[in-house]
This record gives C-alpha cells, sequence and structure tokens, in this order.
C-alpha cells in the first residue's frame, strides 16, 4: 500500500511539474516581412512564423495589392510561440530592437503605409503589455516620437508561399536586399548594440 501511495505522489508531481506549454501567438509589423521573419526565428521559444498581412478591413490581399498600396494592410509576422519559454512580453521588447519606431509609415527603404510598424494584438492583455510597452519607450525620452501603432490583429492573411522561408530559400538574394536596405545599419544607430542582428 506504501508503494501504490509512492507512486501516486511521484505521478502527480511528475505531472504538476512538466507545466503543459502551450503555443500562443503575436503579430508584429515591422517592415519587409522576410526581415522580421529572420529576426524571429533566432528567438528560443519561437516554434514557428509566417509572414502576411494584417491591420486592415480589405478581404484576402495579395502581395501585388498590398505592396502597391492599394489595401490598409501592412505587412506582418504572426509568431507562434511556447510560452514557457519566452513570454509575449518579451517578445514585445526583442521587437522594438528590429526596427525603426520614429519612422512614420515606412521601414528602412521601404515606403508606404504598408510597411508601417505595429504591435497588433489578439486579446485585451496583449493589448495592455504592448500599450505599457509602447508608453514605458516613449517615456524613457530615446525617441522624440514612435510612431509604431499598437492596434488590433482584425484579421490575419498568410502571405504567398513563396514569401514563407524567404530568407533561407534566397539566402543570396535576401542577403542583398536587407543589406541595400540599410537595415543592420540604421539599427545600429538607433539601438548600438542592443540591435538585432
Amino acid at each position: 500500500m506504501k508503494l501504490k501511495a509512492t507512486i501516486a505522489v511521484a505521478l502527480g508531481l511528475l505531472a504538476s511539474a512538466t507545466v503543459q506549454a502551450e503555443t500562443k501567438t503575436a503579430v508584429f509589423g515591422g517592415g519587409c516581412f522576410w526581415c522580421v521573419e529572420a529576426d524571429f526565428d533566432k528567438v528560443p521559444g519561437v516554434l514557428k512564423t509566417i509572414s502576411g498581412y494584417a491591420g486592415g478591413q480589405y478581404k484576402d490581399p495579395d502581395y501585388q495589392v498590398v505592396s502597391a498600396g492599394r489595401t490598409d494592410h501592412t505587412e506582418v509576422v504572426e509568431v507562434s510561440y511556447d510560452d514557457t519559454k519566452v513570454s509575449y512580453s518579451q517578445l514585445v521588447e526583442f521587437f522594438w530592437k528590429t526596427i525603426d519606431p520614429t519612422a512614420k509609415d515606412r521601414q528602412f527603404c521601404d515606403a508606404g503605409k504598408q510597411y508601417r510598424s505595429g504591435l497588433y494584438y489578439l486579446n485585451d492583455e496583449q493589448k495592455k503589455v504592448a500599450t505599457a510597452s509602447k508608453e514605458k519607450l516613449q517615456a524613457s525620452g530615446k525617441f522624440k516620437t514612435i510612431h509604431t501603432e499598437v492596434a488590433p490583429v482584425v484579421k490575419f492573411y498568410p502571405a504567398e508561399e513563396y514569401h514563407q522561408d524567404y530568407y533561407t530559400k534566397n539566402p543570396v538574394r535576401y542577403g542583398y536586399y536587407r543589406n541595400g536596405c540599410g537595415r543592420d545599419q540604421r539599427l545600429k544607430e538607433l539601438w548600438g548594440p542592443k540591435a538585432t542582428r
């Protein structure tokens, strides 16, 4: 009987110790989604990234209409993550170091509202965290004005397959684009050694 009780206790402790990892989702807009995807794929605890479009009301957008600025959407990345390894708050703090929050309706060499930066929330908790983080950054005095928006996702639309994992499928073209766009150089100016590379 003692052995059964010991086994039951041990199994109970094991069950409570192995906290069920819950996959959660967050959406970030930081200009070119190829670059945002490449940056977030480096974060421990991130399970998957999907390039896409969000932040607008236009139904079933595609790259042609979004990149031409004919919709109210912006390029974004949907990030799936293990919340036992990385929190939404940590992802938000990481995100800031990947963008230029002082740029309005553009990021680096990509101009237009479709390249605006944004923290796109899926629920009230994400809205609270994103808003508080933006307010803290603004209050720090590091930047005069922060143009990064905090807004609801509305609906996420995955981008075409050829955009997914673009940086791994086309490393030379991706590297040329990222360097030519001046993304990392500008991030270094803004964030110094804290910039995401």
